[in-house]
């Protein structure tokens, strides 16, 4: 069978890991299908550029601000340079927006990609997840839009403290007053600027879970899982794959209210109560989501085999008490790779056999 050209984006796999590295590793573990992975980097020393035995070629790709027809041209180039793409397969919030916009004219290209509407993209962001989880009938904690920072001054008034102060895109600081409050949003602006969003802070057990929509409001597979080791950025470093119908049936809600095509991971909070709260959808694979894969539900194929156009049928089987343990080692490298990637922006696999 020959093999289908994939590019992935995400391969910054540090201590807060992109999802490109475990999008990969799920591809990597379809039997009988092989693939020529393509890994789609913002910087060279983006750690998933060296993994040679998970990444095939290596191409940089302009960042989002510098415009979708600078990102068109990259990808049509990474196509002909190689004599195909199949499929991309974006993973990282900022990016999306990009890659939302270019879909028709990729598809044009015939380079396939399964991903939400912009309508969608916005109906999840945490500016709107109020509004989504009343149509949804889902839990989800108060929160306020802020575009300044004199709103904190006032936001007793609505919230008490406890409160958690986020990003549109990324971050979230727990806060205990007002004066935490205006440090966490001074630091969200300058490192990805307005709007901020602070919401009520809930205590209790984390769970997360990836899941697939498939466009129409039908849930193609979803995996819940229990984190059981916190980085102290509150990342989950290790976690257990669980069964729980209340955690399914809030990730169906959210697909079938939001027609959602594409992958997504949502993020609970069970409180000692028992109660289920939504805090967060995010719109793309999380770093976790390898555990699909090896709890027999291969989320980052299905997602592929979509994109591609080929019918999925449903997915409801998946092994509870698969876990996950993230590990931290070095890779060791040569100079002339970095130098590689630095100068000319591509390592191709064909040219170092040929070398």
């Amino acid at each position: 069978m020959q093999a289908q050209t994939v590019a992935v984006t995400g391969l910054n796999a540090t201590d807060n890991p992109g999802p490109g590295i475990a999008v990969i590793r799920a591809l990597r573990a379809a039997e009988g299908r092989p693939f020529r992975i393509v890994g789609l980097a913002y910087d060279a020393l983006e750690p998933g550029v060296y993994a040679r035995d998970l990444v095939d070629d290596v191409f940089l790709i302009p960042y989002p601000r510098e415009g979708t027809s600078a990102l068109v041209d990259r990808l049509h180039y990474i196509k002909t340079r190689l004599g195909g793409l199949a499929a991309v397969i974006p993973t990282l919030d900022a990016e999306l927006p990009s890659f939302i916009a270019i879909e028709p004219t990729l598809r044009e290209l015939q380079i396939h990609s399964l991903l939400p509407s912009q309508a969608q993209f916005e109906l999840r962001s945490k500016a709107h997840l109020m509004e989504l989880g009343v149509r949804a009938g889902i839990s989800v904690p108060k929160a306020r839009v802020l575009g300044d920072a004199e709103s904190l001054l006032r936001l007793h008034e609505e919230l008490s403290f406890p409160a958690v102060v986020k990003g549109l895109y990324y971050g979230a600081t727990v806060v205990r007053n007002v004066d935490e409050a205006l440090q966490a949003f001074h630091r969200v602006v300058a490192a990805w600027g307005l709007p901020v969003i602070v919401q009520e802070f809930v205590a209790g057990q984390e769970y997360d879970i990836v899941a697939v929509g498939d466009g129409a409001g039908g849930t193609v597979g979803a995996v819940p899982m229990r984190k059981t080791f916190l980085t102290d950025k509150g990342k989950g470093w290790a976690g257990v794959a669980v069964k729980d119908p209340g955690l399914l049936e809030i990730t169906e809600r959210f697909i079938s209210e939001a027609q959602w095509r594409g992958p997504c991971e949502v993020e609970v909070i069970q409180r000692v109560d028992g109660t289920l709260w939504l805090m967060e959808i995010n719109p793309r694979f999380p770093a976790w989501c390898d555990l699909s894969a090896g709890a027999g539900m291969n989320l980052p194929l299905a997602v592929l085999d979509l994109a591609l156009g080929k019918p999925i049928q449903p997915m409801r089987d998946f092994r509870a008490g698969t876990m996950f343990v993230r590990i931290a080692l070095d890779q060791i490298v040569s100079i002339d790779d970095l130098q590689q990637i630095t100068t000319a922006g591509e390592r191709v696999r064909e040219e170092e056999t040929s070398a």
